[in-house]
């Protein structure tokens, strides 16, 4: 390939906010990267910090990709210390209740991702049923 150029295509992950009966549906798509994913995360807690939401449903059946284990680990951390900011600038009635829909192998069999946000004190549970992560996310606390 000398002289010439290689073209990487690289889909990033799209996000679309949808406010729905008092709960932020965020729905992703594309391939999965742990930059990507910060960067929407953050999307979605700017929305959570400036709307008061308290339910956030994160619908990510569509991505795809197989993070490492040290990905879920930090990506975990990042996210509850991410909710932490916006809790100790009292911009929140409450600690928001975050729910993820994902499929293997995105989704953790292990829930290692989870297990780290949980630890750091976020509200989240990750899911591959859509009724029965809705229904968690809405039960009462």
């Amino acid at each position: 390939m000398r002289g010439s150029a290689k073209q990487l295509n690289v889909i990033s992950m799209e996000i679309v906010l949808i406010p729905q009966s008092g709960v932020l549906h965020a729905i992703l798509s594309g391939r999965f990267s742990i930059t990507e994913a910060r960067r929407t995360f953050l999307e979605v807690i700017d929305v959570v910090e400036q709307s008061k939401f308290e339910f956030v449903f994160f619908d990510g059946h569509e991505i795809v990709g197989n993070p490492t284990t040290i990905d879920r680990f930090y990506y975990g951390e990042f996210v509850a210390n991410a909710v932490e900011e916006v809790i100790q600038r009292g911009s929140l009635p409450k600690k928001p209740r975050f729910a993820y829909l994902l499929f293997e192998p995105v989704l953790d069999p292990l829930r290692l991702g989870e297990t780290s946000a949980v630890k750091r004190g976020m509200d989240v549970k990750a899911f591959d049923n859509r009724e029965e992560a809705l229904s968690w996310l809405l039960e009462k606390v």
